[in-house]
């Protein structure tokens, strides 16, 4: 290669308005058959491709879309199918949909988050398994890439050794004997692809940016080597993201053609100046953020591809994104509501890829229309300068901020306030929203209904579910947020300091996307947020209404923040503008307040070297927004989808009263961490899957429920779903909180029996 190319590494699935969401639904409630859903997703595809094409782009990635997880895709292609599924025929979509969501005597494939985003990818399970090559997925991209489009696209693979250490069902000690299982595989794929043309092929091994062990960095040396030694007619740039590469000296000198560093999150820089970059390797630099969507500042990204040229081989760079921009909306043409200062700031996908382009020009060549690019990009950044809101912070920050009285004083308390049964029932927070619901909600945003009539019908169903949920018996109840969007957004709309988009969706799990809201100005709490609807809720029945908020880690991690902005700070502000709400709703009478907190192990560095700061400062967030209540004020928390084992003692920490964890799709493993630490507070530990249309069984309740109290004491103990039931419809929620009350309630009357 003699030339510095312009690059992709992964596009957006969902298109502008989310018609890949609208499709799969569609299929999976029947209205349209697996030919129709391919062929839509076909369309879309080369939609997807024939854009970048005529963005400019020299390397297209092919093989990067999904109908919902790639991390999925790679462990069907190689007949990775967990023993619960193999009724199915491995290559019909019916197999493929049940592993991700569950069927009605199978569980789901546990889903957690694709390293410290918010993304959320299907664990592939290895036990009893014999891999096979059932499809080269890269391979039909490609091809159909070629004879559409005429497009030579660059197919995008899994690597081997992050495939694997993400994967579950193996010992630590057969991480190479699994490794050296697939490798054969990976070599089949690869010759494939060299067989029918392809030039370049993206090996993404983001697992590279963590602490690998000696072991496990020496595999990647052998398996590099062997597939070298095995393969040619194809040029593999290893790719990594999200953090500088550990063992940097060592995978430059792997036997592949180029390496994909990120410039954004990691120290590349400094790394590649003290130990330089092979002049015989392409250097793919990582230098638009693929996570956040401000613009960049051409000129001062140039300055830094200059820098890069010293040391690299300047006629081997490759320009391109610091991560695959499935994290970010696919273009910003469609915001006709924003801000136009705030508008002008913004850079989604497409937007990303001309800031590639223009850069991989400039450094063929300085003209006119670079010049005018790098001008207004530094233009259009300014406005950042413009705020104080870098340095600001609203109130002095209270270091030692933590509730008066520790928890087992004040658990008594809460007790006699709340007078909660033993083993008491409550769900996550956000009840079905329903068409119904979806569709009044866009009605009043478009003003074809006036406000009245709007808060009228939030209220009716309120009172709806308030009723439905004493039928069922719950012991603790939830307004059911119908009034809510996204557990992010609404305190984006709300809280000043905040804008929202039309149309800036993200694929967070399977078809459900998030709109992340965008911090522009200083985060500052107005006027009460969840007041009106919570004590509504709560005057419509003698049980305990909780107040549902999301916390300040949370709001900051899937929040798009300038990367120039201190997070700690933001995230501070944050705290104290959530402590006003969480005071007004203690006020108002409400005495379970739940601040949830799912993104809180999702936002770690990947270098644990960095953790202990981050994990300060999430605690110190936590406590700033809720340690000022009553002692009888009883704080929840909730967190879903990630390991938590590692983090015990920081949940912990938060001094939460109550905690709840997802535990249905990790199969309950994160009760051996209870079993090894005497945790002292009480817990909620999700005995069903709610992602899930499948309705859980009495029996398997009980399981769930006999499993954890094996460890955890049943006064500790609540019993709840895994996470908010808003994706769900009203005959599946009803179903399975009738199942889990009786469960309940089954397991409280032989308790007590056996006391007497």
């Amino acid at each position: 290669m003699t030339t510095i190319l312009s690059s992709n590494l992964g596009y957006p699935r969902i298109g502008e308005k989310r018609q890949w969401k609208r499709a799969i639904e569609a299929f999976w409630r029947g209205d349209i058959n697996a030919t129709c859903l391919q062929e839509q997703m076909k369309s879309l595809r080369l939609h997807n491709l024939k854009k970048q094409k005529e963005l400019g782009i020299d390397l297209i990635p092919v093989g990067d879309f999904s109908l919902y997880d790639h991390l999925l895709d790679t462990a069907i292609s190689f007949n990775i199918i967990p023993e619960r599924f193999t009724h199915h025929d491995p290559t019909d979509l019916s197999c493929y949909f049940a592993i991700a969501r569950g069927e009605k005597n199978a569980v789901a494939a546990e889903m957690t988050k694709w390293f410290n985003t918010n993304y959320h990818y299907i664990v592939p399970e290895l036990q009893g398994t014999e891999p096979s090559l059932l499809e080269n997925r890269a391979l039909s991209y490609y091809e159909e890439a070629k004879e559409e489009l005429n497009i030579d696209g660059k197919p995008v693979i899994v690597g081997p050794i992050t495939f694997v250490k993400l994967a579950k069902g193996y010992h630590e000690n057969e991480l190479e004997n699994w490794v050296n299982k697939l490798l054969p595989l990976y070599e089949q794929i690869l010759h494939e692809l060299s067989a029918a043309g392809a030039e370049w092929v993206q090996i993404d091994e983001p697992i590279l940016g963590t602490n690998l062990s000696e072991t496990e960095i020496k595999l990647v040396e052998r398996v590099y080597q062997m597939i070298d030694d095995h393969v040619s007619g194809v040029q593999i740039i290893l790719q990594t993201y999200f953090e500088t590469v550990q063992h940097y000296h060592r995978i430059i000198k792997l036997p592949v053609k180029g390496i994909g560093l990120d410039f954004v999150h990691g120290e590349h820089i400094d790394v590649i100046n003290k130990f330089g970059f092979p002049t015989d390797k392409a250097l793919g630099v990582g230098i638009i953020n693929g996570r956040n969507v401000w613009r960049a500042d051409l000129e001062d990204k140039y300055q830094l591809l200059e820098t890069i040229q010293r040391v690299a081989n300047p006629e081997t760079l490759i320009i391109q994104p610091s991560c695959s921009l499935l994290h970010v909306p696919v273009t910003k043409e469609l915001e006709e509501k924003l801000d136009p200062l705030v508008k002008n700031g913004l850079s989604f996908a497409d937007e990303k890829l001309k800031e590639i382009q223009t850069l991989t020009t400039a450094l063929h060549e300085e003209n006119d229309a670079v010049q005018h690019a790098f001008t207004e990009s530094k233009e259009a950044i300014n406005y950042l300068d413009q705020s104080d809101y870098r340095s600001h912070l609203t109130e002095s920050i209270r270091k030692d901020a933590k509730r008066e009285l520790p928890f087992l004083e004040r658990k008594k308390y809460q007790q006699k306030k709340l007078q909660l049964p033993l083993l008491p029932t409550t769900t996550i927070g956000s009840l079905p929203q329903t068409l119904e619901v979806k569709q009044t909600r866009t009605k009043w945003r478009k003003g074809e209904i006036s406000e009245q009539v709007y808060n009228e019908f939030i209220e009716s169903e309120t009172k709806r579910w308030i009723h439905i949920q004493e039928k069922l018996d719950l012991d603790v109840l939830v307004h059911g947020e119908f009034e809510r969007t996204d557990m992010v957004e609404y305190f984006g709309e709300k809280l000043k300091g905040f804008a929202v988009t039309e149309f800036g969706w993200v694929q967070s799990y399977g078809s459900r996307c998030v709109k992340p809201p965008l911090l522009v100005g200083n985060v500052e709490w107005e006027k009460a947020i969840t007041v009106k609807e919570i004590t509504y809720a709560q005057s419509l029945t003698n049980k305990p209404v909780k107040g549902m908020l999301t916390g300040p880690v949370t709001i900051l991690n899937w929040s798009f923040v300038h990367e120039q902005l201190p997070r700690f700070t933001v995230q501070n502000q944050i705290a104290l503008a959530l402590e006003k709400e969480v005071l007004a709703l203690e006020k108002a009478g409400i005495s379970i307040i739940q601040v949830d907190e799912p993104a809180l192990r999702e936002g770690l560095p990947l270098n644990r070297l960095k953790w202990p700061n981050y994990f300060d400062a999430a605690v110190q967030a936590f406590k700033l927004a809720t340690s000022t209540v009553k002692h009888e004020t009883q704080i929840h928390t909730h967190m879903c989808y990630s390991e938590f084992g590692e983090i015990y003692e920081v949940i912990d920490d938060l001094d939460a009263d109550v905690i709840s964890i997802e535990t249905s799709r990790s199969h309950g493993e994160i009760i051996e961490t209870f079993e090894t630490n005497d945790y002292k507070k009480e817990i909620g530990l999700g005995v069903y899957d709610i992602h899930s249309p499948r309705i859980p069984t009495l029996q398997e309740l009980e399981m769930n429920i006999k499993r954890a109290l094996e460890t955890i004491d049943i006064e500790q103990f609540w019993i709840n779903p895994d996470c908010g039931l808003k994706t769900r419809n009203e005959e599946e929620t009803i179903a399975a909180l009738e199942n889990m009350v009786a469960a309940a309630k089954k397991l409280r009357v032989h308790q007590l029996s056996l006391k007497v």
